[in-house]
């Protein structure tokens, strides 16, 4: 069964960082691109951050919001995929999802994890 565990949420004051991690299991990972979603109190889930996979220069794209504060990151190796955030406002406040896609010929093949819990508060 695929598995997308995410670890590293918790709370912190405004100004902050954290570093999120999403462990891959029992899919090929490193085929996959990779995404953080967030989804506040009374919102839509929003895409964060997405890199792409690595043979295709591992690229990353941003939401306005959290440009130039947060960093994601992927390590093939480890099956893992982070999310470097800092300068943390209180509106980053959500539950964090990690995604992954995988899109070829034959469609697309989508995973989420459970989510972690960021709460950026004095």
């Amino acid at each position: 069964q695929v598995q997308l565990v995410e670890s590293g949420g918790g709370l912190v004051q405004p100004g902050g960082s954290l570093r999120l991690s999403c462990a891959a299991s029992r899919f090929t990972f490193s085929r996959y691109a990779m995404s953080w979603y967030r989804q506040a109190p009374g919102k839509e889930r929003e895409e964060v951050a997405t890199i792409t996979i690595t043979s295709f220069g591992g690229s990353t794209n941003y939401a306005d919001s959290v440009k130039g504060r947060f960093t994601i990151s992927r390590d093939n190796t480890k099956n893992t995929v982070y999310l470097q955030m800092n300068s943390l406002k209180p509106e980053d406040t959500a539950v964090y999802y990690c995604n992954a896609v995988f899109q070829s010929g034959y469609g697309k093949l989508t995973y989420w994890g459970q989510g972690t819990q960021v709460t950026v508060s004095s």
